[in-house]
């Protein structure tokens, strides 16, 4: 509760005092990035499928403890180039964080081609979180998401339509190019996104399916302390029951038109049903159509 209430303070304060207060907190992380514990947990996405919740369910869990920043550091994808002891700054030192088990939280590391290996070559140990939501709902959800940052400008259909052409050959140039970056696979890929298995299968790859744990977040949705109580158990923590399980970061909008809705739907047959073995059931948004 402590914890909580601390980061809905950080959230009140003027923009100018929080960057400010960001940015001493990194200064000081720089300077004693070797006393500093790096995270043993890491949600690694997908965007906007209950990352935020995940977050805030585990940030609140006695035996975590979350960056002293952000949510994330976006270390692993776009942020590799500013080495590790920049990774550590984020991070609370060994001696505050005691026995407990440190993670971090960021949504472009499922989808960004090297985050995978890098990760299992700097954190050979770490856990990976993976939450998957309707590939639909989250396509919609992340277009009102970029749109209101200001980094889409075409409307849904057009946007989706267009994916392919905006994003071609992006995913194979940040994996030739470690230094580079692409603005539209990290903003304009809505359905590319949502073709979990294939990101999930990366990770496996890396770090071995035991330490990779993908969660539904639709079932989260629907039974929260069910589905909690089952990662905080595949993680190996003590099971720690939260007060409160709400459904944090949703960007409310207008209904998808269904005829639009059910082609993006047909589109997601093939990788919805490759993602069964990873969840080890039917995901909860296929239970009619797939069981």
């Amino acid at each position: 509760m402590i914890r909580a209430a601390a980061s809905r303070l950080r959230r009140r304060l003027p923009l100018p005092l929080r960057r400010a207060a960001r940015a001493g907190l990194l200064a000081w992380g720089w300077l004693t990035a070797d006393l500093r514990q790096e995270p043993d947990i890491l949600v690694v996405g997908a965007q906007r499928a209950g990352t935020t919740t995940v977050f805030r369910l585990l940030s609140e869990h006695p035996a975590l403890c979350r960056p002293t920043v952000d949510k994330g550091t976006g270390y692993f994808d776009d942020g590799y180039r500013h080495g590790r002891r920049w990774y550590r700054a984020h991070f609370p030192l060994r001696r505050s964080a005691r026995d407990r088990i440190t993670f971090e939280c960021s949504g472009y590391y499922l989808f960004h081609p090297l985050a995978a290996e890098r990760i299992a070559r700097d954190l050979p140990d770490c856990q990976v979180v993976v939450m998957v939501r309707d590939p639909v709902a989250r396509a919609y959800s992340a277009h009102r998401h970029e749109t209101a940052r200001g980094f889409e400008t075409l409307p849904f259909a057009d946007a989706v339509a267009r994916e392919a052409v905006r994003t071609a050959g992006q995913a194979d140039m940040l994996a030739a190019d470690p230094e580079a970056t692409s603005f539209a696979h990290r903003h304009h890929a809505y359905l590319a996104r949502g073709d979990y298995a294939a990101q999930i299968a990366r990770y496996v790859t890396a770090l071995g399916r035991a330490r990779v744990h993908v969660v539904d977040a639709d079932a989260l949705f629907a039974d929260p302390v069910e589905v909690y109580v089952d990662l905080q158990r595949r993680l190996g923590l003590p099971v720690h029951r939260p007060a409160e399980v709400g459904r944090w970061n949703e960007r409310p909008g207008t209904p998808l038109p269904p005829d639009l809705a059910a082609e993006l739907r047909h589109h997601f047959d093939a990788p919805d049903a490759a993602l069964v073995p990873y969840l080890g059931r039917v995901p909860h948004w296929r239970e009619e159509s797939l069981s």
